[in-house]
Formats: structure tokens, sequence, C-alpha cells
């Protein structure tokens, strides 16, 4: 039996984030910056930095911003090969602010940067043979190229006897884009491990109740669900069993890549053969030690990180 690989698809950015709360950028604000970012890069950086077999597949442009990214994933034991570097392409970037109701306020650049456009091809296409586990994001769904070699790696990686974990991470002006929720149920259908984060439980599966939807999802063929609960913590459910663990204490300075930590030590744990409740735990530390630091991916954790914050708030 080979060794699991855990491979994911889609967007590589810089985040720059305004350091005064308020709405929006129609007036010059201090930034700092630039942050590796991007929900599949934060994903599949903590699960190399767990020490777990890992790969992404994306593009870059041949600038600082994509090398600020090949440099943290390379150093937390990624296998960057299925990066493409564009040299006259752009590396996609999000410029972030929060607003005083701890909203936040967006300007992206995916669709039209260097990751705007992603084929399997090449050591890109070589890398998908190699991997034994796919992860999904809804987010990286947002250009028809993209979408194909995500189904396209997601039908091979299956073929070849391998498992699927989909997280929908979606938001309101992805879900309209044309194809996108056929692009979803087609994933849908191919996924063991589903973790959707709050109404998005709700998103394949129309029901009055949680326990009515995830019952839903089982029939259809999902293998087991993990609904996401923010600082509430999570719960697992499969054909047998359901765990609810709540979340850690802690300080937020910044929520982005909560999810996509928690998700990564989740599928980690899983493909370890850990049973659901020790996955769970160590998934709900992760999440709460990345709100502690600022930047999408500076909270990703190590496993002696993840059992300090567990030993500590066990005492």
């Amino acid at each position: 039996m080979r060794q699991s690989k855990v491979l994911t698809i889609g967007e590589v950015l810089v985040e720059i984030v305004a350091t005064e709360r308020g709405d929006g950028f129609r007036e010059p604000v201090k930034l700092i910056g630039p942050f590796p970012s991007g929900a599949p890069a934060i994903f599949i950086d903590q699960v190399g930095k767990l020490g777990q077999a890992a790969a992404i597949i994306s593009r870059v442009g041949d600038d600082d911003f994509g090398h600020v990214n090949l440099d943290r994933l390379k150093r937390d034991g990624v296998d960057v090969s299925g990066i493409e570097v564009d040299p006259l392409g752009t590396t996609g970037s999000a410029f972030v602010r929060y607003r005083e109701d701890g909203g936040r306020n967006f300007v992206f650049n995916i669709r039209h940067s260097a990751c705007g456009t992603i084929e399997l091809k090449g050591p890109a296409a070589d890398l998908v043979e190699s991997c034994t586990h796919m992860h999904v994001m809804g987010s990286s769904l947002y250009a028809p190229s993209v979408v194909d070699a995500v189904l396209k790696a997601t039908r091979t990686i299956k073929e070849n006897g391998g498992t699927v974990s989909f997280d929908p991470n979606l938001r309101a002006e992805i879900l309209n884009s044309p194809g996108m929720r056929e692009a979803l149920a087609t994933v849908l259908a191919e996924t063991d491990l589903f973790l959707p984060s709050g109404e998005e439980l709700f998103l394949f599966s129309p029901a009055d109740s949680e326990a009515e939807a995830i019952a839903n999802l089982l029939k259809s063929g999902v293998k087991a669900v993990v609904l996401k609960r923010g600082a509430a913590g999570a719960s697992y459910v499969d054909a047998t069993r359901e765990i609810s663990l709540p979340g850690f204490r802690v300080t937020e300075v910044d929520p982005t890549g909560a999810g996509d930590c928690f998700g990564a030590t989740f599928v980690t744990f899983w493909l370890g053969g850990a049973d659901p409740e020790t996955a769970l735990r160590y998934a709900n530390a992760a999440g709460a030690r990345a709100v502690t630091r600022s930047g999408p991916m500076e909270g990703a954790s190590t496993r002696a990180e993840l059992d300090a914050l567990i030993a500590e708030q066990r005492s």
C-alpha cells in the first residue's frame, strides 16, 4: 500500500491587509503584507506542517508575490512541482479591510491573474497520478479551466482507489457563477468526507434541520460529515456515530484561514487512521490557534504546537 499524499488545486495569492478598520478602500489607508494566501494554499501548507505528504497545483507569476508563496510552501514541506511559474503572468492578490462590525471587505485579483488559468499538463498531470487523496475547495471553482482541472483530478484519484474531501468554502458571488452549482454537485457525488461551515450544510441538502440535512448527505454516498461551528467547535457524523466537541478558548486576532487549517488537520488525522474524536480535537485546536496570528497562513501549526494547546487547555 503506497503512502497517502494529499493534493489540492486552486488559487495561490498574496493577502495585503489594512491596518485600520473601516469600510472598504475608497480612501488611502495603511497596509501590511504581502502574506502568502489562497484557501487551497493555506490548507495544503497546514497539511505539510503536520508532516503529511502534500502537493498543490496552481500558477503564479514570476514575481515577488509568487515567490513569497513558493518559498513558504516549500519550507513547510509541500510539493510545489505542480505550480507553474508564468514569466509573463501576475500572481493573484486580495486586499482585505476589517469593518467595525467584524466583517471584511475584499478587493480580489484572482480570475485575471496567473492562477485564473490552471491546466492539468506536464508536471501537474504527473503529480495527480502520484496522489491518493484530493481535497476540493469550492472557492477554487472560479474559472472554467480550473473547474475542469479539479474535476479531472478528482475523477482520476477516485478511479485509482483514492479518497476525496470537499470544503464548500463559498462566497455568494462565486456560488452564482455560470456552471458553479453543476460543478459543486459533480464534486459532491465523488466526496467521501464533507466539511461545510454553518449554512453551507444546506447547499446540497434542502432540509428543516441539521440532522435531516446530514442524513440526506449520508444517504447520497458521503461517508462522513464534519460540520465546522467556528469558536463553538465542530461536529462529526457518519452512519454509526455522532461526536461534537467544543472549541478552544483563545483571543482572536485574525480569523482568515482558520477553517482551512481546521480542514487540513482533520483530513491529515483521518487519513492517518485516527479515530474521529481525536481528529476533531486536533482540528479544533488548529482552527483556534490559526486565529491567534495575523496573516492567513501565519497560524498554521505543527503537531507539537497543537499538542501544547490541547495540553494547556486540559490542565
